[in-house]
C-alpha cells in the first residue's frame, strides 16, 4: 500500500516544484482535480452555478483560483484538495442558515428590489441597482415581450441581477346579441 502511495505521489509530482513538473504530471494533476473537485461538489450537493447570486459566483471564483493552484504545483496538492472540500462545505453550511433565517440570507446573498409596480417605475429602484430605463425597457423585452411599463403588474431586480416581470393581465370582452352573456377572458 505504502509502494502505491508513493507511486501515486511521483506520477503527480507532489514533491515536485512547479517549475519541474512535466506534462504527464500536469495532465494527471489537471484529471485529479477535475474529479475530486466533481466529488467534493456532488458530495456536498452543491449546485451554486446554476443560481448565480454573488454569494454563489464569489465561491466558483475561490474555487478556480484554488483548484488551479494543486494543478499548477504553486500549492501543496492534497492540502489544496482539502481547502477546496472546506469551502464547499462552508457555502452549503452558509447557505443552509440562509435557508433558515431569511435575514442571514438577505445578508450574503441580497433581496430583490421593485423596479415597477402596477404600471408605474419606481426610480428610487432603478437608482440602488444602477439600472437605466433603457436597462428595464431591454429586460421588459427580453423578459416578457413587452414595450411599455404600464403593462407590468411588477418588474423586480432579483438577487441573481436579472429583472423579473409579471404582466399586467389583459382582458378582453366578447359581447355577443339577444340573450348571450359577456364573457371576460384574462391573459396573463
Amino acid at each position: 500500500m505504502h509502494e502505491l502511495w508513493q507511486g501515486l505521489q511521483s506520477a503527480l509530482g507532489v514533491e515536485q516544484g512547479p517549475k519541474s513538473l512535466g506534462l504527464i504530471q500536469i495532465c494527471l494533476r489537471t484529471v485529479v482535480v477535475y474529479l475530486a473537485g466533481l466529488l467534493i461538489l456532488r458530495a456536498f450537493e452543491n449546485r451554486f452555478l446554476g443560481k448565480q447570486t454573488a454569494f454563489d459566483i464569489v465561491l466558483g471564483f475561490i474555487l478556480g483560483s484554488v483548484l488551479s493552484r494543486a494543478i499548477n504545483g504553486t500549492a501543496p496538492f492534497f492540502l489544496t484538495l482539502v481547502a477546496t472540500a472546506l469551502l464547499v462545505a462552508l457555502h452549503r453550511l452558509l447557505g443552509s442558515i440562509a435557508f433558515h433565517s431569511h435575514r442571514f440570507g438577505e445578508l450574503i446573498k441580497g433581496k430583490a428590489t421593485v423596479l415597477v409596480r402596477d404600471g408605474e417605475v419606481l426610480e428610487e429602484g432603478l437608482r440602488q441597482h444602477s439600472v437605466t430605463r433603457r436597462d428595464l425597457e431591454e429586460g421588459l423585452r427580453q423578459n416578457a415581450h413587452i414595450k411599455d411599463p404600464a403593462q407590468v403588474k411588477e418588474a423586480r431586480f432579483e438577487r441573481s441581477g436579472e429583472i423579473s416581470i409579471l404582466k399586467e393581465p389583459r382582458v378582453l370582452e366578447v359581447r355577443v346579441e339577444a340573450g348571450v352573456q359577456t364573457v371576460r377572458i384574462e391573459i396573463a
